[in-house]
C-alpha cells in the first residue's frame, strides 16, 4: 500500500516537471523567432494578396528582428498553398496570408480539402477590400437600381462576369442576386483581364471584381461603378454609393484577407505573431497601401479573425449549396 510519504514525493516530482515543462516553454517563446519568418501565399506574384503580404511582412520583419520571406504557391484555388501549410510545423516560422477562398473552400470542394477548426489557428485580420459592380462608359445601365430592374424585366438576359466560380465577386454577386429577387446570368473567367475585355468590348453587360482591379479603368473612364459592396463608402470611390445606400440596406460582401497558421500553435508564439501583425498595421506604409485599393485595415484580437472566418464559411457555404456552386 502506498504510503503518504511515497504519494507526496510522486506529486512533488510531477510538479518539477511540469514546472519544467513551463520553463523550456517560456523559453522557447522568448527565442522566437530565432530565424526567418516564411508567410506563404496562394496566389500568383503581383497579385493583391502578394502585394499586401511583402508589405505587411517587410514591417513585421522589423518588428520581430528576423527576414520575412513571401512564397507564392498558386493552384487549386490556394488548396495547395493551405495544404503546404498544415503539413508545416507549428512553431511560428511558416504563415499563409489568405482571402475569403480560406472560408469557402471546405464547401466549393468535394470532399472538402481541410477543416478549418482542426486544421488551422487563426492569428489576425489585416484588411478588406469591398467588391464591386461595373459596367462599360456608355453602358445603358447607370446605377444600381437600372441593373436590378433591367435584369427583372428580362430575367436571365443581364450578363455578369466575374474572375471564376466559387470566386468571392462570384459569390458576392449570387447573395446580391438573391437579396434583390433578381436573376443574371453568370459568365465566369479565369481571372479578371479576359472578363474585363469581353465588358469593355460590350459582349457582357456588368463586371464584379475587388475594387483593386477596377480602379485603373474606372479612373481612365472606361468603366463606371454602379455600387460598392463595403459597409462604408469606398475612399478611392468617393461618389460612388454602397449597396446599402442604393436600396438593400445591410448587405455587405468584400475581399477580406488575413494570416492564418497550423494548428496547434503555442500561445506564446501566436501572441507574439498577433502583436507584430498589429504593429504592422498601424504602418503608414501599410494603410496607404490598402487605401489606395480601396480598403482599410482590420486590427483587431485573433477571435475577431476566428469569428470572421467562421461566420464566412457558414454563409458562404449555405450559398454554395443552395445554388449548387461548383469549382471551374
Amino acid at each position: 500500500m502506498m504510503t503518504t510519504s511515497f504519494i507526496r514525493r510522486h506529486v512533488l516530482a510531477l510538479a518539477g516537471v511540469l514546472a519544467l515543462g513551463a520553463s523550456v516553454n517560456a523559453g522557447a517563446a522568448d527565442a522566437y523567432p530565432s530565424r526567418p519568418i516564411k508567410i506563404l501565399v496562394g496566389y500568383s506574384a503581383g497579385g493583391a494578396v502578394d502585394a499586401i503580404a511583402r508589405s505587411v511582412g517587410q514591417r513585421m520583419s522589423a518588428i520581430l528582428g528576423q527576414p520575412v520571406v513571401v512564397e507564392n504557391k498558386p493552384g487549386a484555388g490556394t488548396n495547395i498553398a493551405v495544404k503546404a501549410l498544415i503539413a508545416s510545423p507549428p512553431d511560428g516560422y511558416t504563415l499563409l496570408l489568405a482571402a475569403n477562398a480560406l472560408a469557402v473552400n471546405p464547401s466549393l470542394f468535394e470532399p472538402a480539402p481541410y477543416d478549418l477548426e482542426r486544421d488551422l489557428t487563426p492569428v489576425a485580420s489585416v484588411g478588406r477590400v469591398p467588391v464591386v459592380f461595373s459596367v462599360r462608359e456608355g453602358s445603358a445601365i447607370k446605377t444600381l437600381p437600372e441593373l436590378v430592374a433591367a435584369a427583372k424585366a428580362k430575367p436571365g438576359g443581364v450578363t455578369v462576369a466575374t474572375p471564376g466560380n466559387g470566386s468571392t465577386p462570384h459569390l458576392a454577386m449570387e447573395l446580391f442576386q438573391h437579396t434583390a429577387g433578381m436573376s443574371l446570368r453568370h459568365v465566369p473567367y479565369k481571372g479578371g483581364a479576359q472578363a474585363f475585355t469581353d465588358v469593355l468590348g460590350g459582349h457582357v453587360d456588368v463586371v464584379a471584381v475587388n475594387a483593386l482591379e477596377v480602379l485603373p479603368l474606372a479612373k481612365s473612364g472606361k468603366l463606371k461603378v454602379l455600387a460598392v459592396m463595403s459597409g462604408e463608402r469606398a475612399a478611392v470611390l468617393p461618389g460612388v454609393p454602397t449597396v446599402a445606400e442604393s436600396g438593400y440596406p445591410g448587405f455587405e460582401s468584400s475581399v477580406w484577407y488575413g494570416f492564418v497558421a497550423p494548428a496547434k500553435l503555442p500561445q506564446p508564439v501566436l501572441a507574439k505573431l498577433h502583436e507584430a501583425v498589429q504593429k504592422a498595421l498601424e504602418s503608414p506604409e501599410v494603410r496607404d497601401q490598402l487605401a489606395a485599393a480601396g480598403g482599410v485595415t482590420l486590427p483587431g484580437p485573433a477571435a475577431q479573425f476566428d469569428k470572421l472566418l467562421k461566420t464566412d464559411a457558414a454563409r458562404y457555404g449555405k450559398l454554395i449549396r443552395e445554388a449548387n456552386i461548383k469549382p471551374d
